[in-house]
């Protein structure tokens, strides 16, 4: 999603609210739980899940490492659903005419450097860069080139579904900034 108005173009980054973090935390949740059950179950040897018999696992080692297995994945779902929480990764690119402004915003984890801001002056700006790799992990990635060659990332790795709808954001922010494009 953007926003353009006549000197200034704002591009909105989603971060962690995706339908697929949630997906994985909630699996990992629920299989940690599951583990954890089990091995639990397997140190009281009652069944606390009704289709397992816990006389059938030995809490060393079988039922230990369950529950090891299912505090480790506790603490991975709990990651998971804290940078879905705080939205890490969102934010937004700024192109500002008017100052000749760059800006790139981000939500970082809680601390002292929860906002990321970055700005650069856009004389400073080679050119909109494009990197695409096809294959089984296909990567299109939006670059903005520095002219001091540093590459920095205006998009996520799995942003673009088609490779036309890459050419045509990269075509946009050409055009309103007045760059050329690289890459492909």
């Amino acid at each position: 999603m953007n926003s353009q108005v006549e000197d200034i173009r704002v591009d909105f980054v989603t971060g962690s609210r995706k339908i697929g973090n949630f997906c994985w935390a909630f699996i990992l949740l629920s299989g940690a739980l599951g583990f954890s059950t089990v091995g639990f179950s397997s140190y009281l040897q009652k069944n606390l899940i009704p289709f397992l018999s816990a006389e059938q696992i030995l809490f060393i080692p079988q039922g230990l490492v369950m529950f090891f297995y299912g505090i480790a994945g506790s603490f991975i779902s709990l990651y998971l659903w804290s940078t879905i929480w705080w939205n890490v990764g969102s934010g937004y690119n700024k192109f500002d005419k008017r100052k000749g402004i760059f800006s790139l915003f981000r939500w970082g984890f809680p601390g002292k450097n929860r906002r990321i801001l970055i700005q650069f002056y856009i004389e400073d700006i080679q050119a909109i860069r494009m990197e695409v790799q096809e294959g089984f992990l296909s990567r299109r990635v939006l670059y903005i080139r520095m002219k001091s060659q540093q590459n920095i990332p205006l998009s996520r790795i799995e942003e673009y579904s088609t490779l036309e709808e890459m050419e045509t954001k990269a075509a946009e922010l050409a055009r309103f900034s007045k760059l050329s494009i690289e890459g492909i």
